[in-house]
């Protein structure tokens, strides 16, 4: 079988997460737009690219129970793709230890994907990669399958120092239970309590350097426990 990648696993990094409203998205854009460089997927794609995930649970909502009641050591599962395209398909787990949080993920072939998506897994334990025995019996074990698709568009800024990241995730919706994610005509919706706000992230290893610091003043925002998985499947229990 061939194979898209190698896996990619980042260590501990720093995530600060804010829900801020469009004005106070319209003047950190303009500080950070003279000062710091979009990333290579911004640049390519006009200044803005969408991302589409796929979030995993178990028959328990786990991921979901275990973020709403606040627990500091827990997982996030998804399939994730850019612009609707196949060219770059992660399955991931996203570990989240407080404001602390490590990435693994593998790249997938299409075929791969389709596979995944019909709970057909047993292709991971083909794959030479450690991630890829480890998600084989996550999934087994815990019987995960997928939840939810979520669609938001990303602005994406970084600094090299202490390789900060910083994110603007606006229009977040869901397409609910619908697991058809390279269809760009799903039907979706708005999740509920982030309309009119976007959810801005920064990540960084040891520390946040003072001038990144100086330009994400945010005045009354506050940090928060924001969650675009949970937000999205509010639906399905209102």
């Amino acid at each position: 079988m061939d194979q898209a990648s190698k896996p990619t696993a980042r260590p501990y990094r720093h995530e600060l997460k804010y829900v801020i409203s469009d004005g106070e998205h319209a003047i950190l854009a303009r500080r950070l737009k003279s000062a710091l460089t979009q990333d290579k997927f911004a640049k390519k794609n006009g200044g803005e690219y969408l991302i589409r995930s796929l979030y995993y649970d178990d028959p328990f909502d786990t991921a979901m129970e275990e973020k709403a009641s606040g627990i500091q050591v827990r997982d996030k599962f998804r399939i994730r793709i850019y612009n609707y395209s196949d060219s770059s398909i992660k399955l991931e787990r996203k570990h989240k230890d407080g404001q602390y949080i490590s990435k693994s993920s593998l790249l997938l072939t299409r075929n791969e994907c389709e596979a995944l998506l019909h709970d057909e897994y047993g292709f991971l334990l083909d794959r030479p990669e450690p991630f890829a025995q480890q998600m084989y019996g996550i999934i087994r074990t815990r019987h995960l399958e997928p939840k939810v698709l979520v669609d938001y568009t990303r602005e994406a800024y970084v600094y090299p120092v202490e390789d900060v990241r910083i994110t603007f995730d606006k229009n977040i919706r869901t397409a609910m239970r619908c697991t058809d994610i390279f269809n760009p005509d799903v039907p979706t919706y708005p999740a509920t309590e982030l309309m009119n706000s976007m959810i801005l992230e920064i990540k960084f290893n040891r520390y946040l350097p003072t001038y990144v610091h100086t330009l994400i003043q945010l005045g009354a925002s506050q940090h928060v426990a924001a969650s675009k998985y949970v937000a999205a499947r509010r639906y399905e229990f209102c």
